[in-house]
């Protein structure tokens, strides 16, 4: 598997495609690589892109990272890892937790963007995130995937997706009690904390780099009002609204959220 050891822990990535442009995609606080699967075809045969997916330490493969950190302790791995794989002018796309540490990259090194692209994004973290991410962490000590999923995946998923693909959450519940580890708890519950005490509502007006948003219309944890706050601060920004959307877009809604994607890049490409 490709890891490499940067600042005393292994980040595991996957890197695939050919192109003068690379798509950078950071995940969201309960996913890896793997969630990514079904965009490489699309971001590279497709798009004709290169696209990196990496997954944060205590996430996914990478190195577990048992104390307590802070959320911007990724940029700086990001920048290590970018420089290990000599990467310039990235188009960097995070989702949730993985915009956040999108939105603090793009302020402390904004010379390796080309665009950034946030997904279901918040500049700072609301009373409601906070309560759902303490829902999060609760049932995470309880190591039951059974009740994390119960617990944790409507705040996800819209009604409209429940109502649609109810079958599929059921196996997705059965599937999360099989294989998550009390481990994988553990990290989980690091994550959340570290993200407590997010709030860039008053910087970003200083980012230039060209930013897309995208939002989902029925999206609770990360509402169209917040996002609306990141636009009115970063000059230029442009916004993407998927109706029915919850705060899963990119699987709700995949093609639709792929398309912003290769279209944005293809406005903003080197070449």
């Amino acid at each position: 598997m490709p890891k490499v050891e940067l600042r005393g822990v292994e980040l595991y990535y996957s890197l695939d495609g050919q192109g003068p442009e690379t798509i950078v995609v950071l995940n969201g606080i309960m996913m890896n690589t793997l969630s990514w699967n079904e965009f490489v075809p699309v971001f590279t045969a497709k798009g004709g892109h290169r696209f990196l997916r990496v997954d944060f330490r205590d996430q996914g493969f990478s190195s577990p990272y048992p104390q307590e950190y802070d959320l911007s302790i990724h940029v700086d791995d990001l920048k290590e890892l970018f420089d290990h794989l000599e990467l310039q002018k990235v188009h960097l796309v995070g989702v949730s937790y993985g915009a956040m540490v999108a939105l603090l990259f793009a302020l402390k090194y904004p010379e390796y963007l080309a665009t950034l692209i946030l997904g279901n994004a918040v500049a700072q973290v609301t009373k409601f995130l906070q309560a759902a991410a303490d829902i999060w962490e609760y049932s995470a000590t309880t190591n039951s995937g059974e009740l994390f999923f119960k617990l944790s995946m409507p705040f996800i998923y819209s009604d409209q997706f429940y109502s649609q693909h109810w079958q599929w959450l059921k196996e997705r519940e059965a599937m999360f009690n099989q294989i998550l580890t009390p481990e994988w708890f553990a990290a989980l519950r690091r994550l959340c904390r570290s993200s407590y005490e997010f709030d860039v509502l008053d910087q970003i007006h200083s980012i230039t780099t060209p930013t897309l948003l995208i939002a989902g219309t029925r999206d609770i944890i990360t509402p169209l009002e917040e996002m609306k706050k990141i636009q009115e601060r970063i000059k230029g920004s442009r916004m993407l609204i998927i109706e029915g959307a919850g705060h899963a877009s990119f699987y709700e809604k995949m093609d639709e959220f792929a398309a912003a994607v290769l279209g944005f890049v293809a406005l903003h490409q080197s070449s």
